[in-house]
């Protein structure tokens, strides 16, 4: 097994060891399934796009909540210094931790094919859709995972990590939402930066390069940045 695939087995054994990962996916699971059975009652449609419209926001609460202890509670505990002095190097700890916290993110929203099964059963779904939407989810909950992994490289406080983690993606998702329908230079900017039309497009079952380069380029380059945080604590 490579250093990275060792640093993830080590992360997300600790997930199931603890009870963050079955509180997370419990409250998901809560939230998501009051909403799709809100939303297929008022709209009497065969479609997920509508409960998977407040996915987003239940996401930018627990995504953090899941990504808060992965560099915190190793400088709080004193179990970084141990992992920086192993022969792995700073990049594969901080992927592999990226890769753990990302695993668990996909795990939770996995039970949510149980509403495709629901859907397909009472109607007929747009299926284009439902995996445009799927490929949307896990991209971004990507740039969800690297921002709150970037925020948990700079703090000893675990609760601390969780909410900069919560108020700047929520910060994202509605300066997305308060650009939407405006125009001018400016709104352009807010909606190419927040997360809310990146994340409808895939929604409406479509796939867009652009918005596929945003995930994945601000997902690397935080990924970059959080290496380079951590570098900087190995000379400290």
């Amino acid at each position: 097994m490579t250093s990275t695939g060792t640093i993830f087995q080590r992360e997300i054994n600790a997930y199931f060891l603890s009870p963050i990962a079955y509180v997370v996916i419990t409250v998901f699971m809560v939230f998501s399934g009051y909403f799709f059975s809100v939303m297929l009652g008022l709209t009497q449609e065969s479609t997920l796009r509508y409960s998977l419209a407040y996915t987003q926001f239940i996401l930018s609460i627990l995504t953090p909540v899941i990504t808060m202890r992965l560099f915190a509670e190793e400088y709080k505990t004193g179990t970084i210094e141990p992992l920086m002095t192993a022969p792995v190097t700073d990049f594969e700890v901080v992927f592999g931790k990226f890769l753990s916290a990302w695993a668990l993110y996909n795990i939770m929203i996995a039970p949510t094919a149980f509403y495709i099964i629901f859907l397909a059963w009472v109607g007929s779904p747009d299926y284009g859709a439902i995996i445009a939407s799927y490929i949307g989810l896990i991209l971004m909950g990507g740039l969800f995972v690297a921002i709150g992994l970037l925020v948990s490289a700079v703090t000893k406080n675990q609760i601390v990590a969780a909410v900069i983690g919560i108020v700047a993606l929520l910060i994202l998702l509605v300066i997305g939402l308060a650009s939407t329908g405006n125009e001018g230079w400016f709104y352009s900017c807010l909606s190419y930066i927040g997360t809310y039309d990146h994340w409808d497009t895939f929604t409406k079952g479509l796939i867009d390069t652009r918005d596929v380069v945003y995930y994945g380029s601000f997902t690397a380059l935080l990924i970059f940045i959080a290496v380079r945080i951590v570098e900087s604590r190995r000379w400290r």
